[in-house]
């Protein structure tokens, strides 16, 4: 029989029954409620450790087909840039699981290949990389480069990057030295002539000029969250040489300098025919690097990113098969956004050509296929989890007459 003088503690800091809010009792001992909670911090704190480990081993390493046949799951076409984004993350992945001494080539040191996407907007560059970023087992981050300015200007400085890059990781540098980077809207930092700048170009070329050693691989000291908000904390060396950079941007106007340089050796009977076979409907698939150095990139970070791909501009039918084919089509959004209210939703089959014919007259491409969708569905997502309907079908006369409602807001706006 418990003697009525004990006093019931923690047994693991002691605490006495008084001092804490709840006290579990045990079969030899007891514990109270602040250090159950703090053995929860400790738990998860371990749990994430463990998760953080880059085991490869594991992983069974997707060959480039398999990695091309997964982005053709949510991405239509571009079927150029597909593969030499399988062909970069699969031997970025064979670096990282090749083993430090070889009995075999021992000197032979195998070196990332960077990769840089030239399309117009709408085209798919950022989607390729956020999709490629669901069936990777390396830390992955997607930066934009329009925030970037030279160290010491406000702005975010080049580091930065790395700074995501090992949030992405949970702060695991072992693990954010072997992740992947997306760099979007690289064009915008272009410096602003062709010839070196005079003056202070402090988001543009002075950008590049940082981004070269992160590029090439070098070991850079980055503030975990951010050194000018936070000027006290330590800094985490992190080496670059095994991060995959992937950049993409629009580089709009880039197509009139391809046709300037293919117009500029017509000379004689065989030139003027190779000039009649160019397509002039999709000069993006003639670029080349000295197209990129005209455009305002410099000639060393050119360099740091040997592979060079573009997208094609996309066309009707492709439009057509993004509103209806991968599994994340639009329509199929639309459709289970309604099926979570218990309404099913319907399109007439002449509702996607009705919206491609007018993302092709905007010409933002796919991007602009969202916006004519939303001007279509707001008003019947307003009025349709209200009404009690069961079934909803949007007709073309009823597609037709919101949009036309749109044009007509444009038309009085300006």
């Amino acid at each position: 029989m418990k003697s009525r003088n004990v006093i019931e503690r923690c047994s693991f800091c002691g605490r006495e029954k008084s001092e804490t809010n709840v006290l579990i009792a045990g079969i030899s001992g007891h514990i109270c409620d602040m250090c159950v909670e703090q053995a929860a911090h400790i738990m998860e704190g371990e749990m994430k450790d463990k998760r953080n480990r880059l085991n490869l081993d594991s992983v069974k390493l997707m060959t480039p087909v398999e990695i091309k046949e997964f982005l053709d799951q949510y991405v239509i076409g571009q079927d150029e840039a597909k593969k030499h984004l399988a062909v970069a993350v699969y031997n970025h992945y064979k670096r990282l699981m090749q083993p430090r001494k070889s009995k075999v080539d021992d000197d032979v040191e195998i070196e990332k290949s960077n990769i840089i996407m030239v399309g117009e907007t709408g085209t798919g560059k950022t989607l390729l990389a956020r999709t490629i970023a669901r069936m990777l087992h390396v830390p992955f981050t997607i930066v934009d480069a329009t925030v970037l300015t030279e160290a010491g200007y406000v702005g975010e400085d080049v580091e930065s990057i790395l700074t995501r890059l090992l949030q992405a990781a949970d702060y695991n540098v072992e693990a954010a030295e072997k992740g992947i980077v997306f760099i979007d809207e690289l064009d915008k930092i272009a410096r602003k002539s062709d010839n070196p700048s005079i003056t202070r170009d402090v988001s543009g070329e002075g950008v590049q000029q940082g981004l070269l050693k992160l590029l090439e691989g070098s070991s850079v000291n980055v503030s975990p969250q951010g050194g000018r908000k936070h000027p006290e904390q330590k800094l985490v060396s992190i080496d670059t040489s095994n991060i995959l950079f992937i950049c993409g941007g629009a580089f709009d106007g880039i197509d009139k300098k391809i046709a300037r340089r293919l117009n500029t050796h017509v000379i004689g009977y065989n030139n003027v025919r190779e000039m009649e076979q160019i397509d002039h409907d999709n000069l993006m698939q003639y670029i080349v690097p000295q197209d990129l150095k005209s455009f305002g990139l410099i000639p060393e970070i050119i360099g740091r990113l040997p592979v060079l791909t573009f997208l094609h501009p996309l066309n009707r039918e492709s439009l057509l098969s993004i509103l209806t084919e991968p599994k994340n089509a639009l329509l199929k959004q639309y459709r289970k956004l309604f099926r979570m209210d218990g309404v099913e939703l319907t399109f007439d089959p002449s509702v996607p050509e009705l919206i491609v014919d007018k993302a092709i007259e905007f010409k933002l491409g796919a991007r602009g296929l969202r916006s004519i969708c939303e001007a279509i569905m707001t008003d019947i997502m307003y009025e349709a989890p209200s009404t009690g309907k069961k079934k909803v079908i949007i007709t073309a006369d009823y597609a037709r007459e919101k949009l036309e409602k749109v044009n007509a807001n444009k038309l009085r706006a300006a």
